[in-house]
């Protein structure tokens, strides 16, 4: 069985109304990163000196060595940019990702985090590289995370972000249940569901753009001016999809080192005006953020078709095409992933391999179909999927006169083509039927085959949104 594990689609077209408190038409949440004594450090038991988001452009690592330049600008952080941010942010509220060994050097900071009621979530043991680290020792370091993050601030982190993360931290994150929220992702502008076994996850995404660690990199923002107006642009955005009804989140990433500097802290005070001079912008915490949707858009229970055995996903999709049931074994064999797990992802399965079939196995559908108000229907013995949508297109209630004009067509029309007349009813009513009867007999077979093909198409979908919904 071939699964893609990533979701594609999310929430699609028409993601769900936030109803975030109060009616607001944007959530704005802001991350203060608290990484400063964290990083790598011989100090630290590490390699190397660290080399990531800095002033210094094309920083490297020195193996068994400290970088004095390194060092110094991470503690302008500490020393310096905390406390400018501190009094331009505290009071509002928002989130701290604290990195567990930094928190443990930051008695002052702590304690300040602590008195103005911002949330402190866990960032990891470490500010360190995690991809390649084995998946025992980053389980253990994550433990160790939250044993020393309680410690230190006398609460256990509701939140979880690592940032420099592998491909199992999402996963072992919610493994532990410790977590109202895992924030490694940056897949939406909401939260959403993982499920990883039995457990679901709330992902409350981040983000790489409205983000000041393009202060530390070259491709990123040069001024204040520029991550300003990045910030008001995307505001505007979201605001306005919010007032059209669907509202979203706005997360915004700082660090203590790079946003604590002067000339970027400026661009930040103007930017809070800015959001505070609108009506109903929500400020959260993340751990706000998290309750809230858990409240309001708790995780979906269903059965997930792309983890549906053979076996149960046949008996659920294999009358989807009628009475057609390997289409939906040939389907379970695609590589099927969470983006499949809803009608349209069903549909597409099953119509990728109904369209990969010879004209026979085709045309074996099409015939699979049975004549509209015909002596099946007369007899009872329509599936219960035709049964009811012949019946919601009145074919059930015709008259007698009605009944042979539908029945005399239904004979010319298989004499020409060979196959049943298909049309989705559900689409239509007795009379727009009646009038596609008579438009398409006349077409030449392979014009009414393909037709034919696009409306048993069309009544598959329509099937599979009774089932599954939109």
């Amino acid at each position: 069985m071939t699964r893609y594990p990533r979701d594609m689609t999310g929430y699609g077209a028409t993601p769900p109304d936030a109803k975030w408190p109060g009616g607001a038409k944007i959530a704005v949440q802001i991350v203060l990163n608290y990484e400063e004594g964290g990083e790598n450090n011989i100090l630290h038991g590490d390699a190397a000196s660290e080399a990531f988001l800095s002033e210094i452009t094309g920083a490297a690592p020195w193996p068994g060595q400290r970088h004095w330049n390194m060092e110094s600008l991470y503690e302008y952080g500490s020393r310096a940019g905390f406390w400018r941010l501190h009094r331009l942010l505290a009071d509002l509220p928002i989130t701290i990702y604290g990195v567990a060994t930094a928190l443990a050097r930051a008695p002052e900071q702590v304690a300040a985090m602590t008195a103005a009621g911002w949330e402190i979530a866990s960032h990891g043991l470490k500010w360190v590289e995690h991809k390649d680290m084995p998946e025992d020792v980053e389980r253990a370091q994550m433990a160790e995370a939250i044993r020393l993050h309680t410690e230190v601030t006398g609460t256990a982190p509701r939140g979880w972000y690592t940032g420099r993360c592998s491909n199992n931290t999402v996963r072992l994150a919610a493994e532990t249940g410790q977590f109202a929220y895992v924030a490694d992702s940056y897949a939406d502008d909401l939260p959403y569901w993982m499920r990883f076994g039995r457990t679901d996850q709330l992902i409350v995404p981040y983000t790489m753009d409205c983000n000041d660690m393009r202060f530390g990199i070259q491709a990123g923002f040069t001024n204040g001016d520029q991550f300003e107006s990045y910030l008001k642009d995307s505001f505007d955005m979201l605001y306005a999809e919010g007032q059209a009804g669907a509202p979203k989140m706005l997360s915004i990433g700082l660090h203590c080192r790079l946003m604590g500097r002067p000339g970027r802290a400026a661009a930040l005070a103007r930017v809070l005006d800015y959001f505070k001079s609108h009506d109903d912008v929500w400020f959260a915490t993340r751990a706000q953020v998290a309750d809230h949707w858990a409240q309001h858009h708790p995780a979906p229970s269903f059965a997930r078709p792309s983890e549906m055995d053979r076996d149960t996903f046949v008996d659920a999709f294999g009358g989807v095409f009628e009475h057609s049931p390997w289409i939906a074994e040939g389907a379970h064999a695609l590589e099927l992933g969470p983006t499949h797990d809803t009608a349209t992802g069903v549909h597409s399965a099953l119509a990728r391999v109904f369209r990969a079939a010879s004209d026979e196995q085709r045309l074996a559908v099409l015939n699979a179909h049975p004549d509209l108000a015909g002596k099946l229907a007369a007899a009872g013995q329509l599936t219960a999927e035709s049964t009811a949508e012949q019946a919601g297109a009145g074919l059930d209630l015709l008259t007698d006169a009605e009944r042979e004009t539908f029945q005399s067509l239904n004979a010319q029309y298989v004499e020409r083509h060979g196959f049943p007349f298909i049309i989705a009813v559900k689409d239509n009513d007795k009379a727009s039927i009646l009038a596609a009867f008579q438009r398409r007999i006349a077409n030449d077979r392979d014009t009414e085959f393909a037709e034919a093909c696009r409306q048993v198409e069309r009544i598959a979908a329509l099937r599979l949104i009774e089932k599954l919904g939109q």
